[in-house]
């Protein structure tokens, strides 16, 4: 299992990763599939050191991903993110999404990052446990702020202020 910095190389893995996620409805409020070219000026907007994007290989195949993205779009968020795990359905269950998770918190420090946050629907039970089992708190609640396929959902934010991560 390696955690490393994505290349545009993996942009198509990803994509697929992302797009495998949203029939399921638990993980993504895109409801038709994304394009590679339409996911470029995202992954160009992540660096190692800025946001980044990594990919988490088990036996040289890509099997999940996470990405940092700025909070709000305002200066004053700038030690705030939110971040993205997304687990291709093969992996699901293999343990990936808590490296990544692990890994994202303590390099947070190293990006600058004070606080990060997940944007999760209420109803995706096992990313909430994911989050919660990491020190993630829930910060919020916005109720029926999403409609997937005439379903009315709520979206929970979960928080964590590095540094102060609870053990469980």
């Amino acid at each position: 299992m390696t955690i490393r910095h994505t290349t545009e190389a993996d942009l198509p893995a990803i994509v697929a990763i992302y797009n495998a996620a949203i029939p399921s409805r638990l993980a993504t409020a895109d409801l038709e599939p994304v394009s590679v070219e339409s996911r470029r000026a995202w992954f160009h907007g992540r660096a190692p050191n800025f946001r980044p994007l990594w990919v988490i290989e088990q036996q040289g195949v890509i099997a999940g991903w996470l990405s940092f993205q700025s909070f709000y779009g305002r200066p004053a968020y700038h030690a705030t993110a939110e971040i993205s795990i997304y687990i291709a359905p093969a992996f699901h269950r293999c343990g990936l999404g808590r490296k990544l998770l692990d890994q994202a918190i303590h390099q947070s420090p190293n990006l600058g990052l004070k606080t990060l946050l997940g944007f999760i629907f209420a109803h995706n039970h096992p990313s909430l446990k994911l989050f919660e089992t990491s020190g993630f708190q829930r910060w919020g609640h916005l109720p029926q702020v999403a409609e997937l396929d005439g379903v009315e959902r709520d979206l929970v934010v979960m928080g964590l202020r590095i540094g102060e991560k609870c053990e469980v």
